[in-house]
Parts: C-alpha cells; sequence; structure tokens
C-alpha cells in the first residue's frame, strides 16, 4: 500500500502544478482511486472556476451512484475544513461521499484558516495517512502563498 500511496501522491502533487495561479488560495491536486487501485476521478484547484478545490472537483466528477467504500482520496493539500465561497467544505465533502480513506501531502499551513481537516476526518472514521516526503514540493508549489510562513 505504501507504494501505491506515494504514486498516486505524486500525481496529485503533479496535478496541482497545473493550477491556475493565485496569491490568495493553494494550489491542490487529487486523484480518487478504487481498491483495486484504479483512477475513479481527478481534480485541481481553480480548474473552471476561481472558487473550485481540488476535492470538489473530483467528487463531482464521479458518476452518480458511485461505489466509494475501500476508495481512497489523495490530495496534496489536507482537505479544507473552513469556506466563503461555497456551502459545503472539502471535508464535509468527503465524508458525505463515503470515503473511508485519505491520503494527503501537507497539512494545510495557518496563512488564511486554522484548518481542522484531518482532526474532522478522523473523528468521522476516515483513515488519514500523512505523506511528509513529498510536503517540499507541495511547499514549493505554493510559494506564492506561503511567503511569510
Amino acid at each position: 500500500m505504501a507504494e501505491r500511496d506515494r504514486h498516486w501522491s505524486r500525481i496529485a502533487v503533479e496535478l496541482s502544478r497545473d493550477c491556475p495561479p493565485s496569491a490568495t488560495a493553494y494550489a491542490v491536486g487529487a486523484v480518487i482511486v478504487d481498491p483495486a487501485g484504479r483512477e475513479l476521478a481527478r481534480g485541481r484547484s481553480r480548474e473552471s472556476g476561481p472558487h473550485e478545490h481540488a476535492e470538489e472537483v473530483a467528487l463531482s466528477r464521479l458518476a452518480p451512484g458511485t461505489d466509494l467504500r475501500g476508495a481512497t482520496l489523495y490530495s496534496s493539500l489536507e482537505p479544507c475544513s473552513s469556506r466563503r465561497s461555497r456551502p459545503r467544505t472539502c471535508t464535509e465533502l468527503v465524508i458525505a461521499a463515503g470515503i473511508r480513506r485519505v491520503v494527503m501531502v501537507l497539512r494545510e499551513p495557518p496563512v488564511f484558516v486554522r484548518c481542522e481537516g484531518v482532526a474532522l476526518l478522523r473523528r468521522a472514521g476516515v483513515q488519514v495517512v500523512e505523506l511528509p516526503e513529498l510536503a517540499e514540493q507541495v511547499r514549493s508549489i505554493n510559494a506564492a502563498v506561503l511567503r511569510g510562513q
């Protein structure tokens, strides 16, 4: 599982490189993978609109009724737990979708808000795995936002 987690997490990080630049929002990539290791959907921040988050884009691309039992969401950054631009956070969307495992590279730095995504996911029974060995890439991609951190 560790090698699969690194593989898909690297893809999420690479997706984040293609996000439209912003000094006021993170560049994030996300991939949803089924238990057999097949990609179900992917997304990146601001893909077709300025307020889109990677996890919400990936979740919106799933066919209605997709069985997510055993699926894993890979994200380059901790799913958000606070949001002004939408009624539901990415953490809420992940929990509501029934995803029981999230692999992420970097916890959200406290630039805009104090993110509690990991804690909320774990409280909901979601397994959260962190891959800090890729964190420097995520920080580099988000350098414009992280200046002063």
